[in-house]
């Protein structure tokens, strides 16, 4: 594995959501309120203004792009130049919504912060399901911040990091793509599985961006082929894999604090990740420190996003 970080784009506020598609990585710029890509050469493009601030990124069965509108908690639709509502969210959570993944049959699974203002009054919170047709409903409950999703190639499982818990979180998808059979698919914490086996009862952190915690927890994850998960951790700005159990196999310290990564490039073995000096939107927008670097692994993509 090369150690070395390349700079792929700068003068970003703040990337999310990447995805690899079509020989490019597609992301979100939070506070430029754009959807964006960026070739391997660092060709950055912009495909589309989202006033109410974009998200995570997937497509359907058909292409259609489907961006998450965070501010007004509505799924959009992005075809032939035109956006669309595909769905609204807003009745469900009053949330900010966040990070999505959508399987190979077209149904979306929609995160939210737990909160209406950044970092406060944090509160466990659902996760979304809208189907093909954009109707919304609730597929899973009192999650502590359900984040970065991936779903594996048989389209059987979902796993997704709850970044106030520390972990990551496994459901089985049954063939109408509701979910059941919740288990910890691994902790970031070594001290939470004994905490919970003890009391029976998970312990919730509040993490602080690049302080106050000596683990990583996860923001934005991808899987690979050989099934394990790559996590950003912006608490201790690395990028660290896991594997099922939370064994950590490899741990790269990123340039600033990593808020995102995924999968991909040519051969699928390129990771790419969303860096920034902080989250907070004055501070983003101010100081525009956002950048996005790749770095060779050994295993490629795999599954979605």
């Amino acid at each position: 594995m090369n150690n070395n970080f390349k700079l792929i784009a700068d003068n970003l506020h703040f990337s999310e959501g990447p995805r690899w598609k079509d020989g490019k990585l597609w992301f979100s710029d939070f506070y430029h309120h754009a959807v964006m890509t960026a070739d391997e050469a660092g060709n950055v493009e912009k495909i589309v203004d989202v006033p109410n601030q974009p998200s995570g990124l997937g497509w359907l069965p058909n292409g259609d792009l489907i961006i998450v509108s965070m501010l007004d908690r509505k799924l959009l639709k992005f075809k032939d130049g035109n956006l669309t509502e595909h769905s609204d969210m807003s009745k469900l959570t009053s949330f900010r919504c966040n990070d999505m993944v959508v399987d190979k049959n077209g149904n979306a699974y929609v995160g939210n912060f737990g909160s209406i203002h950044h970092g406060k009054d944090i509160k466990p919170t659902i996760l979304i399901k809208v189907d093909p047709d954009g109707n919304a409903s609730i597929a899973a409950s009192n999650l502590d911040f359900p984040n970065g999703t991936v779903i594996t190639p048989d389209g059987k499982k979902l796993i997704i990091g709850e970044t106030y818990a520390g972990r990551l979180t496994a459901f089985d998808i049954d063939k109408d793509g509701d979910l059941s059979n919740r288990r910890v698919w691994a902790y970031m914490m070594p001290n939470l599985f004994y905490y919970y086996t003890k009391t029976m009862r998970f312990l919730k952190i509040t993490p602080k961006e690049g302080k106050g915690i000596p683990y990583p927890v996860p923001d934005g994850i991808c899987l690979d082929e050989k099934m394990g998960i790559w996590i950003a951790s912006p608490t201790t700005s690395e990028v660290v894999r896991y594997e099922e159990g939370g064994k950590i196999t490899d741990r790269i310290a990123t340039p600033n604090r990593a808020y995102a990564c995924m999968l991909g490039g040519s051969n699928g073995n390129t990771l790419f990740v969303c860096t920034a000096d902080a989250s907070e939107p004055d501070a983003a927008k101010a100081i525009k420190s956002g950048k996005i670097y790749s770095i060779s692994v050994n295993h490629a993509k795999a599954g979605s996003p």
